[in-house]
C-alpha cells in the first residue's frame, strides 16, 4: 500500500507533486539503514536472471541502489555492479557489505566517461526525474545495453492496509504522504509512462512490460520491522511512528498474527540503439 502525496491522494490540485520532487523523503531512508536492509523484500531471481541475460555484458548500474539489496543479486549473478545512490548513510551501508556505490542523485551524477552494458533502478525510478533519468541512462547504456526498471506492487490485504491508513490519518495528518490504496491496473499505467518516456527519447528499442507474480508470508513483528523504512514513515518522530505500528499489529494480531502478502513485481525495459 502505497504513501502519495497528499495532492495526489486527494486530489487537492490538478498538478500533483511528484515523488522525485520531494527529496526530503526521497532521501530519508537511510535513517535506519540496517533495518532498511533486512527487512525490504528482495527480487524476484527470474527478473534478475532475464535482465542479465538480455545484456551485452556484466557491467551493471544501480540507480538509487540504497543498502545494495538488488545489487547484491545482481553480483551473485555474476555481474560487477556500480551503485549512484543520493544518501551516504545508504551508500555506505552498501559498500560496507561489498558494493561500490557513489553518492549522488542520478540526474547530477557524473560518469566520466564509464559505460555499462546494464542500468537497474529497482524500487527507485520514481525518486528520479523521468524525464532527465531517460536520457541519462541512454547515455551511459552502451550499445545494445539494457534499462530496467523495476518495483514490487505494495499492496496488503485490507485487513492490514485499512487499519494502517485510518492510523496514518489519526496520528499524523499533516503528513505529506498517506496511504492510498491502488488497483494494479494504477500500478501498470506508471510502467507505461516509464515506457512512453524512454520511446521519447529515440535511443531505445521499442520497450517491454514484464509481470512477476509471487508470495510472501509475514508475521506481525516481520511486517512492523518493514512499515517503518517505506517512504511515509521514515520522517516520524517515534511516538507516532508508535501509534501507527500499534494499530496495525492489533489488526495482524487479529489475524492469528500472521499474513500473507501477495505481491507482483513489474518491470518496464528497453535496449539502446544505435552507437556510442
Amino acid at each position: 500500500m502505497p504513501t502519495l502525496p497528499r495532492e495526489h491522494a486527494e486530489g487537492e490540485r490538478p498538478e500533483p507533486v511528484r515523488p522525485h520532487q520531494v527529496r526530503q523523503v526521497a532521501e530519508s531512508f537511510g535513517t535506519d539503514a540496517q533495518r532498511y536492509d533486512q527487512a525490504r523484500p528482495g527480487y524476484p531471481e527470474d527478473l534478475v536472471a532475464r535482465i542479465v541475460a538480455g545484456s551485452p555484458g556484466p557491467d551493471v548500474l544501480d540507480v538509487g541502489c540504497g543498502t545494495g539489496i538488488a545489487a547484491r543479486q545482481f553480483q551473485a549473478a555474476g555481474c560487477a555492479v556500480l551503485g549512484v545512490e543520493p544518501d551516504a548513510r545508504m551508500a555506505g551501508f552498501a559498500r560496507a557489505r561489498g558494493l561500490e556505490a557513489e553518492v549522488a542523485t542520478f540526474e547530477a551524477w557524473e560518469p566520466a566517461g564509464r559505460t555499462f552494458d546494464a542500468v537497474i533502478a529497482a524500487q527507485s525510478w520514481h525518486w528520479v526525474d523521468p524525464v532527465a533519468g531517460a536520457a541519462k541512462a541512454a547515455e551511459v547504456l552502451r550499445p545494445r545495453g539494457r534499462l530496467a526498471v523495476f518495483g514490487h506492487v505494495f499492496e496488503p490485504p485490507a485487513e492490514v492496509a485499512e487499519p494502517f491508513a485510518a492510523a496514518c490519518r489519526r496520528v499524523a495528518p499533516d503528513s505529506p504522504f498517506q496511504p492510498a490504496r491502488r488497483p494494479l491496473e494504477t500500478y501498470q499505467a506508471g510502467y507505461a509512462k516509464i515506457a512512453d518516456t524512454l520511446r521519447a527519447t529515440g535511443r531505445f528499442g521499442e520497450p517491454e512490460q514484464w509481470r512477476f507474480d509471487w508470495e510472501r508470508s509475514y508475521t506481525r513483528d516481520q511486517w512492523l520491522d518493514l512499515l517503518p523504512t517505506t517512504g511515509g514513515l521514515t520522517r516520524l518522530d517515534s511516538a507516532r511512528l508508535a501509534g501507527i505500528l500499534g494499530a496495525v499489529g492489533d489488526a495482524i494480531d487479529a489475524l492469528g498474527g500472521r499474513f500473507t502478502m501477495h505481491y507482483t513485481t513489474l518491470a518496464t525495459t528497453a535496449v539502446r540503439t544505435g552507437t556510442p
